[in-house]
């Protein structure tokens, strides 16, 4: 009996990390399925692939908006019947430049909808085809800022950066990880945490044509550990928070 193909859906994943992540893993021979915000960009990506001999797909997929994310889920479903690996990659930073004296409320709400809401949407959603596979599994993109470990200790780099929205926000993404691996683990379904690190990308806003600053590692660095964690099948480790040099405290 032939093993199933690997079928995995990223969101976000028309650029930035999570279209690294999805060119690596397809040519590891892996179906992608790119859910996206920007469908042009999206279209270029699935171009790409497949120009280079892989499988890809995209859906339209804002993970705040529940039709969108149930419609990908029946998109998943009528395109393979189920779906071995489900990436929780996109995501957002907009407090940045706040303190949690004056950080406005909307900013918080908005990295908290799409950070965490999104990602229980979209995971919620996507149970019933994970249970469909074999060795599935689900990765959650969070971030050493929402270590509360790393946040209380003064030789952390970022130790007197708050960004306590985007921080809390993924601080609650770990104990969606935590949550759903328990939730899983007798259907075999692996669930884990990874911190990209700061990474030479776009995200928040940043200008790629910038100098880097001290401390950023490149997009394929921080993009490692995800493609790492998504190549294993079938994954030995669940309820893990981890980067590219190894465990995190949550």
């Amino acid at each position: 009996m032939m093993a199933q193909k690997i079928v995995t859906l990223i969101t976000g994943a028309e650029k930035g990390l999570g279209l690294l992540t999805a060119k690596a893993l397809s040519k590891k021979g892996q179906a992608i399925v790119i859910g996206a915000l920007d469908e042009d960009a999206a279209k270029q990506a699935v171009a790409e692939i497949t120009a280079d001999g892989g499988e890809a797909s995209y859906v339209k997929l804002d993970v705040t908006n529940h039709d969108q994310v149930t419609a990908a889920g029946k998109y998943v479903a009528d395109k393979y019947g189920y779906l071995t690996t489900l990436i929780n990659n996109a995501g957002i930073v907009t407090d940045g430049r706040h303190t949690p004296v004056d950080v406005p409320m909307a900013d918080l709400r908005k990295e908290f909808d799409v950070n965490f809401f999104g990602s229980m949407d979209v995971s919620q959603t996507m149970v019933p085809l994970l249970k469909q596979a074999e060795n599935a599994q689900i990765i959650n993109l969070s971030s050493n800022m929402g270590s509360l470990g790393l946040a209380t200790d003064p030789s952390f780099p970022f130790y007197n950066f708050y960004s306590v929205g985007y921080g809390a926000s993924k601080a609650a993404v770990n104990f969606e990880t935590v949550c759903f691996s328990k939730a899983l683990k007798d259907d075999g379904i692996a669930v884990n945490s990874v911190n990209p690190g700061f990474s030479d990308t776009a995200f928040g806003g940043r200008n790629t044509n910038d100098p880097k600053p001290a401390g950023m590692q490149t997009a394929d660095e921080g993009a490692a550990q995800i493609i790492k964690m998504a190549s294993r099948s079938p994954q030995t480790d669940t309820a893990t928070f981890t980067e590219n040099a190894g465990m995190l405290p949550w």
